[in-house]
């Protein structure tokens, strides 16, 4: 770094309810802060003018280092990077030096805002202070063409766009070169997304860095964040370039009391929020690290009376914006979410936090809590710790890390079609699914080795080294953030100060606040009912299985002689699992069973009887599932052949024949040396990895034939992409079986 300056401004002695201003959404400015500090300047003056028009507040004045940060961009056009807390008023900065800007005939501002929610939030405040706030993403297409003509108009102040828009070829090459021309000032919201050392790095954020150096040094550059320690920070300083001003504030939250329950299972923990969830101030966010965590925690608490609903990159985007609405009009008691509710959700008086089970690192979990307690004089914040955190935390922690070999397989096959390649196309060339081939594609495109042109993506012709040695440091970075987070659990000092001393924060001090420092304030109890409710809950079993209906594309460059829609007579019929790897209940049991290096066993008893009653229910039925109406009860039982867990497979398949007086045919024969691949990989690989490689051997066809077209349930241990048993069902029915009813153990991700 060249020339960067720090400045590190003490929090003011102001209550956080006093800095809240409800007309402003996201920006806390104070009203009662001095405005003794810094000089009576002209700047300032105007500055100040400008707050209390936004306020509507003629006393409003601004927190150290606010107008600091605006003076630097306005008088400086410097670039300038503000670390602060959540709620000190990160928004108000921009907003106030993108006016000042726009009086001294500048351009409009352009903020890079990683969310649609965020950007909801950011136009929504922007307008009721009065200032013309418009937004570019996937959500709002249809105003596109408005919005361009509102720009040529000049009738905009303030542009928000994705990072995603930044790499869109078409925004690329029509409007952003004109933006780049008329753009009086750049601002990266959320900027710890910029750096690969961030909790929440994301590729397309490194475009912004290609964005930078195209703007005239005479344009102001503001980044901001509230989750960043000294290593982000000094990565955004690299990115920003030479002379950077860093302003980074106290990021003790005076308004959270924090806690940690440990408590034995998943069991223990639901019934605690059984029991005590409306005990909670006022409404709040119960966060969870799973899809099925969300979704099984959340229908806990809806039947047993709780206003919740669930919040996951599952929901529909809709219907996530009516849950936000809810959450902030006070209409449900909590929104059950993944990470999927964070950055960009905005609700001053928001209660409480809990988490059930740890995010992986301090810096995410400051940035979840941080959605409470930013209007209000106080919000509670319970961490409720699970014994799966650590294999989850696993599970996710490589995921925005290319893979040497699988950069070099996309590059040689980008190489070799001498064209663009869609990411569709791309799949059926090499084994990667489609979120992290995308990924990797941002990443290769911000290394400079391919580009996203109107066809799809093609290969520069650049070369493109492997940074093992980066990316190995970036590993070892996330398991010391894994291990930090351990310790904020066990700690005896205060956990706002280690939270916070994670963060870089050099004024970190104990808050008096937290269980630690001023004794359990939450009530550890757990009512019995609860507990039973509990259960109950984590002891149903059984999901639905879908059929495949459709192959995958590409399949006769892999050699496979299929395409479009599975025929008549070839596909499985709707299936069951006993449970996902991810769920709470029988997830546990599950993971434990197919971790890495477990021995092959027979199975349970209790596993058993729990696929026995999925069976029962599923045959019986209900409203909206005739069960076994169409096809018949199951007239024999056919095993999928396993090479990793054949003793559970088996015992299974014995088991549930004795149970229901269904015959055992046996399994189905490997051939061509069985399946190749391993779980993971894309759908077209998998599937070729399977095709013609299960087969039925001659004592099982002979026993189809028996069967007279009869329903078969095919059992299998876990599955991931379906394929297998799509192939051993088609196998089965090509040799005379009819429906065929597939049962598996457990389901991947």
């Amino acid at each position: 770094m060249v020339d960067n300056q720090h400045a590190r401004f003490p929090e003011p002695a102001l209550t956080e309810t006093a800095l809240s201003e409800p007309a402003f959404s996201e920006t806390r400015l104070s009203e009662s802060a001095t405005t003794d500090g810094p000089p009576s300047t002209a700047t300032h003056a105007q500055a100040l003018e400008v707050l209390r028009e936004l306020v509507g507040n003629p006393t409003a004045g601004f927190h150290e280092g606010q107008f600091e940060a605006i003076e630097a961009l306005v008088d400086g056009g410097r670039r300038a990077l503000v670390v602060q807390r959540t709620g000190w008023g990160k928004s108000a900065v921009y907003f106030v030096a993108s006016l000042l800007l726009r009086r001294r005939g500048a351009g409009p501002t352009l903020i890079v805002s990683p969310l649609l929610a965020l950007m909801r939030d950011q136009v929504a405040a922007a307008a009721r202070a009065g200032v013309r706030a418009v937004a570019i993403n996937s959500a709002n297409q249809l105003e596109w063409d408005t919005v361009r003509e509102q720009l040529a108009a000049d009738q905009v102040d303030v542009l928000l766009v994705s990072p995603e828009r930044l790499t869109n070829p078409s925004f690329r090459e029509n409007q952003l070169p004109e933006l780049i021309r008329r753009t009086g000032l750049l601002v990266i919201d959320e900027a710890h997304c910029i750096s690969d050392w961030g909790h929440d790095f994301r590729p397309d954020y490194r475009r912004i860095a290609d964005l930078i150096t195209q703007l005239p040094d005479t344009v102001p550059v503001l980044a901001t964040t509230a989750t960043a320690n000294s290593r982000v920070v000094h990565d955004i300083e690299e990115q920003l370039g030479a002379g950077v001003l860093t302003i980074r504030g106290a990021l003790g939250r005076d308004s959270l009391r924090l806690g940690v329950l440990s408590l034995p299972d998943a069991k223990q923990r639901l019934g605690w929020l059984l029991t005590h969830l409306a005990d909670l101030p006022g409404s709040g966010i119960i966060y969870t690290l799973t899809v099925s965590a969300a979704e099984d925690t959340a229908r806990l608490l809806a039947e047993a009376g709780h206003e919740v609903l669930a919040y996951t990159g599952r929901t529909d985007p809709a219907d996530r914006e009516r849950a936000e609405q809810l959450l902030k009009d006070n209409q449900v008691k909590a929104l059950v979410a993944t990470s999927a509710l964070g950055m960009g959700f905005d609700k001053p008086d928001l209660g409480f936090v809990v988490h059930l089970g740890a995010p992986s690192s301090p810096v995410a979990y400051y940035q979840q809590v941080g959605r409470a307690g930013r209007g209000a004089a106080n919000a509670d914040v319970l961490l409720l710790p699970g014994a799966e955190d650590r294999d989850i935390w696993q599970y996710f922690a490589t995921a925005s890390m290319p893979s040497e070999e699988k950069a070099a397989a996309v590059l040689t096959a980008l190489a070799e079609a001498g064209t663009a390649l869609s990411t569709v196309a791309l799949e059926a060339r090499v084994d990667l699914r489609r979120t992290p081939l995308e990924l990797l594609l941002k990443v290769l495109s911000v290394d400079g080795a391919v580009e996203r042109v109107g066809g799809g993506w093609r290969s520069t012709g650049q070369p493109w080294i492997y940074d093992a040695e980066r990316y190995q440091r970036i590993s070892e970075a996330r398991v010391d953030e894994q291990d930090s987070m351990v310790i904020y659990q066990d700690t005896a000092g205060c956990r706002m100060e280690y939270i916070t001393s994670v963060l870089d924060d050099e004024t970190a001090h104990a808050c008096g606040r937290c269980d630690n420092c001023a004794g359990q304030w939450f009530r550890a109890d757990i009512a019995e009912q609860a507990t039973a409710a509990a259960s109950q809950t984590l002891n149903r079993a059984g999901g639905v299985l879908e059929a495949r209906l459709q192959w995958p594309s590409g399949m006769d460059r892999l050699g496979v002689p299929v395409k479009g829609k599975l025929k008549p007579g070839e596909g499985l019929a709707e299936g069951r699992v006993l449970a996902r790897l991810t769920d709470l209940g029988w997830g546990g049991a599950l993971r434990e069973l197919f971790a890495a290096g477990a021995a092959d066993r027979p199975v349970d008893p209790d596993m058993l009887q729990a696929c026995v009653q999925v069976l029962r229910e599923w045959g019986a039925g209900d409203s909206r599932n005739p069960g076994w109406s169409g096809v018949g009860r199951p007239a024999a039982i056919v095993s999928v052949p396993s090479r990793g867990k054949p003793e559970l497979v088996g015992s299974l398949a014995r088991g549930i024949s004795e149970t229901g007086r269904i015959p055992y045919l046996g399994e189905l024969q490997l051939a061509h040396g069985g399946p190749t691949g391993s779980r993971g990989g894309n759908s077209a690989y998998r599937l070729a990895g399977v095709w013609d490689r299960l087969v039925v051997g001659p004592e099982l066809e002979a026993a189809l034939g028996s069967l007279q077209g009869g329903s078969v349930m095919l059992i299998d241990d876990i599955v991931d992409s379906r394929w297998t048993l799509t192939v051993a069902g088609r196998a089965l029915r090509q040799a005379g079986a009819g429906a065929v009813l597939p049962l598996v153990l457990a389901q991947a991700g």
